[in-house]
């Protein structure tokens, strides 16, 4: 059964409903995309931030091993300490116990330029003697200090190893003798990663807080510009009611007229033809009978022409009864018709005359050029979308030739679907036959073609289209 323009049982509302659930799903779909947008551009952000704050607390450490070295164990390194006096040694474990107390350092070293250990805090490792390595030398030469925070497994980190992370900062520094020399700390990584988690805390919330704000000044225009993408899709819609119902109107104009006045003249003219040829010398009776034959051929093609052009009875029979009363031509030429419609059908006015149109002219089609032995219409509804299928098993048509000009009834069909929102496609395969599809609910771009093998079935076959 046909229903236009009333809410169906799978959801469909009213105008204004869905109008504002549309609106309601672009702003849901802006907020997502700025919420994964925000995600995106805060993760990097925050390793960055996280990159930058120890950086900046390696750097740190290097200052103040710097003015360790130079202010407070420079002076000490003399003549009895690279002697390994007990007295100098002792003099500057003295100096350096609150720092190794604090626990801002937990190891100190002091390398002279052979690689020898001539001060540690740990006693076992004075006079020890290790590889120079190239960083090495290149520090003693006056090359830029260096610190890391990472775990120590080297030889010279006996006492180091299963630490866990320690920053190492290597600076120059020179003895009282004049003599170049490395000054190594180790000290906890827990106050680098403290550091870093103090910066992230304090940037993280702004730069959110400021990406958040951006999020939300957009979102007023964004929902305006939804409401006013919206009117103009309203105001195209109203475009196109009014399109459809001028043609229409032209249409039943057409009809009346040739009905009114054209078909019941040349009724009228048959009928005195026949008398005339009753009354007539026996001579000119093959005469007035031919007369009176192409007379009613031409009122029978006027009166199919008629209902073509616009079906008297499309609103009050119903779609699937006008669909049924466009057999006839078809009958005539002995192909086989057959209609599949939902019984629970939901179709506006406007749907329901772009669904008639797309059948006419696909039957149109296939019963002037398909020669096919069977023609099938099958309409299919799903939620929000329906679709029309209209197959034939003809001998089809070429999809890269070229159509002439002059046929263009399912191309300017095609142009009145797609600015309703819908998609009009036509396939076929020389031998096989041709479908013509049109859907309401999705979109597409026109009219369009694709060359593919439908089954021999008249449910996979439509009209040859050459020149529409």
């Amino acid at each position: 059964m046909l229903r236009p323009g009333r809410a169906d049982d799978d959801g469909t509302r009213a105008p204004g409903v869905v109008e504002r659930r549309e609106v309601q799903s672009a702003v849901a779909r802006f907020l997502t995309v700025g919420f994964l947008a925000l995600v995106l551009v805060a993760t990097p952000v925050a390793f960055w931030i996280r990159a930058e704050a120890e950086r900046h607390a390696l750097m740190n450490a290097r200052d103040m091993t710097q003015r360790l070295a130079d202010n407070v164990v420079g002076p000490l390194i003399t003549r009895e300490l690279l002697a390994r006096d007990p007295v100098a040694l002792e003099r500057l474990d003295r100096r350096l116990a609150p720092w190794l107390a604090n626990g801002n350092v937990t190891r100190i070293k002091v390398w002279d330029e052979q690689g020898r250990v001539v001060y540690s805090d740990a006693e076992s490792l004075i006079g020890r003697d290790f590889e120079q390595e190239e960083w090495a030398r290149l520090l003693l030469d006056g090359g830029p200090a260096t610190a890391t925070l990472e775990s120590q497994t080297g030889e010279e980190n006996e006492f180091e190893d299963g630490s866990g992370e320690l920053v190492e900062v290597y600076v120059r520094s020179t003895s009282q003798t004049g003599d170049p020399m490395i000054f190594e700390t180790y000290s906890s990584g827990e106050a680098v990663r403290r550091e870093q988690y103090a910066v992230l805390m304090g940037m993280i919330p702004p730069t959110l807080l400021s990406l958040a704000v951006l999020q939300l000044a957009q979102l007023i225009p964004a929902v305006r510009l939804a409401r006013r993408i919206q009117d103009h899709q309203g105001t195209r819609t109203a475009l196109l009611r009014c399109a459809i119902e001028a043609s229409d109107q032209e249409r039943r104009q057409i009809a009346s007229e040739l009905h009114d006045e054209v078909i019941q003249d040349l009724s009228g003219l048959a009928y005195a033809l026949e008398s005339e040829e009753r009354r007539g010398p026996p001579s000119m009776g093959p005469v007035f009978t031919n007369a009176r034959t192409m007379l009613q051929n031409d009122v029978r093609l006027l009166r199919a022409m008629t209902t073509e052009l616009y079906p008297p009875d499309l609103e009050e029979l119903g779609l699937k009864a006008s669909l049924m009363r466009l057999e006839t031509p078809l009958v005539e030429r002995g192909i086989a018709f057959l209609v599949e419609i939902p019984d629970e059908l939901v179709l506006d006015r406007d749907q329901t005359v772009l669904v008639y149109r797309v059948a006419r002219e696909a039957l149109v089609n296939a019963t002037r050029h398909s020669s096919a032995q069977s023609v099938e219409i099958r309409i299919r509804q799903s939620s929000q979308r329906t679709e029309i299928t209209v197959s034939d098993d003809g001998v089809g048509f070429d999809t890269d030739e070229a159509r002439p000009e002059g046929h263009f009834g399912l191309r300017i069909l095609g142009d009145t679907i797609r600015q309703a929102g819908g998609s009009l496609d036509i396939t076929s395969t020389l031998g096989v036959g041709t479908c013509v599809t049109a859907a309401f609910g999705g979109t597409a771009p026109g009219v369009r073609r694709a060359r593919r093998r439908p089954a021999r079935s008249p449910s996979q076959g439509a009209a040859r289209l050459p020149a529409t």
